[in-house]
């Protein structure tokens, strides 16, 4: 079972957060970037240090799953 630190997490959101920024006056979070914000608030929330990939929804693994290829070198 793999598991995610909140480090890990916050490093993936700003990962995409700096793929996809803002833009002007839009103070929103591309999709990825908040279905990962998701699981992060819920740690942070329930004072907790990771998490098993297996809680995150469909959405955010994806995010995730494109986040840990693109850090291990397989850029798309």
């Amino acid at each position: 079972m793999a598991v995610i630190s909140i480090h890990e997490l916050e490093a993936a959101i700003n990962f995409w957060r700096g793929r996809s920024p803002s833009t002007s006056d839009e103070l929103s979070l591309c999709k990825e970037a908040c279905a990962l914000s998701r699981p992060y608030a819920l740690l942070i929330v329930q004072r907790q240090s990771s998490l098993p990939t297996e809680r995150l929804e469909d959405e955010a693994r994806a995010a995730w799953e494109h986040y840990e290829r693109f850090k291990n070198g397989q850029h798309d």
